[in-house]
């Protein structure tokens, strides 16, 4: 498995590397003119170390990626610069260590569908989300350059192809990994896919970020309106491929079936910002494609949160040939019209 600076995440449990931290967090605060009022709470994931720490102005929150992930730190920066009314602005990003502090970003949607389910909450949620997307599409390649990983329609057959090869994260015929009967049904589809992904790719539709784990948890809805967060799954991809888990979540939340009227109302509430450049029938065939295409992508970005010590993942490990097999699983939406 491939890590980025060729090395994995510090022990984020020594003492040392919780000094240094520290020591961080305090003087960005206090360049902010806030300081620290007790004692920090952790939570640790194999992706990465998030700190809640309590502030004279409220909660803020220190989070460091680990080496698959550390994107996330630079990603959060460049899209509070471009989008600062659709994402929280980090009181400071330290892009090299992947290190970030945001201040407190109120209650999730989750949180407010919790209350009110109504799905309307949603139909307000995905528009934004949108927008923030339609706004970093002239920023693709520099956001690539700064190291989002790129998984755009034009290499993210070639990435389905080196993903199949990568046997440490496919540990094929392994208990948890790939079937070997599965990994060859894979191989086999590799033709089919990469026809698809350059259908999608020549509909035109400009590539931009891509949350690719966009569900009620990632989203705040406070007064300030919908803020979307927690970006270490992103990458630059076709904006599309964002529905296959939204979509998914939320019909496996309601309970819904794939041709379900709510589900394919919300898909429209999110094409709608681009119905001035394209014609609903090409934005149904690009979602279409883009959500066939996507257990991919996930798959990818799953390798990518795993790239640390094998200990530290092994309760995961089943995710990267899990999506892989979601490759042959029936869409989260089938309209029937």
């Amino acid at each position: 498995m491939t890590t980025i600076a060729g090395e994995h995440a510090p022990d984020w449990s020594n003492e040392q590397w919780q000094l240094r931290a520290r020591s961080w967090v305090d003087a960005q605060l206090s360049r902010a003119g806030r300081r620290v009022t007790g004692l920090v709470e952790p939570r640790v994931r194999p992706w990465s170390l998030v700190w809640r720490v309590p502030t004279d102005d409220g909660p803020v929150w220190f989070k460091v990626n680990n080496p698959g992930t550390v994107h996330e730190a630079v990603l959060i920066a460049a899209l509070a610069e471009l989008t600062p009314d659709r994402v929280l602005t980090p009181i400071a990003v330290d892009p090299a260590q992947g290190w970030s502090l945001l201040p407190d970003g109120g209650e999730s949607l989750r949180d407010v569908l919790a209350r009110d389910p109504d799905l309307a909450h949603w139909e307000r949620a995905l528009p934004g989300y949108a927008a923030l997307q339609l706004a970093s599409a002239s920023r693709a390649d520099e956001l690539v350059a700064l190291g989002v990983p790129d998984q755009r329609p034009e290499v993210l057959a070639g990435l389905f192809v080196e993903l199949l090869d990568d046997h440490e994260a496919l540990p094929i015929g392994a208990e948890g990994g790939l079937g070997a009967e599965m990994h060859e049904r894979l191989r086999a589809e590799l033709p089919s896919y990469a026809q698809r992904c350059r259908r999608l790719a020549d509909l035109g539709i400009p590539a931009t970020v891509q949350h690719d784990d966009l569900h009620d948890g990632n989203v705040f809805a406070g007064d300030a309106g919908y803020r979307y967060f927690d970006w270490g799954d992103a990458s630059v991809a076709h904006p599309f491929g964002t529905l296959l888990v939204t979509l998914r979540s939320i019909g496996h939340a309601r309970k819904l079936a794939a041709d379900d009227v709510q589900l394919v109302r919300l898909r429209d509430a999110y094409l709608e910002a681009w119905t001035d450049r394209y014609d609903r029938r090409t934005l149904v065939e690009a979602a279409d494609l883009a959500i066939g295409l996507g257990p991919v992508s996930r798959s990818l970005s799953w390798r990518r949160a795993l790239d640390t010590a094998e200990e530290s993942r092994a309760e995961y490990a089943d995710a990267v040939p899990g999506w892989l097999e979601e490759l042959f699983a029936a869409s989260p939406l089938q309209p029937n019209s």
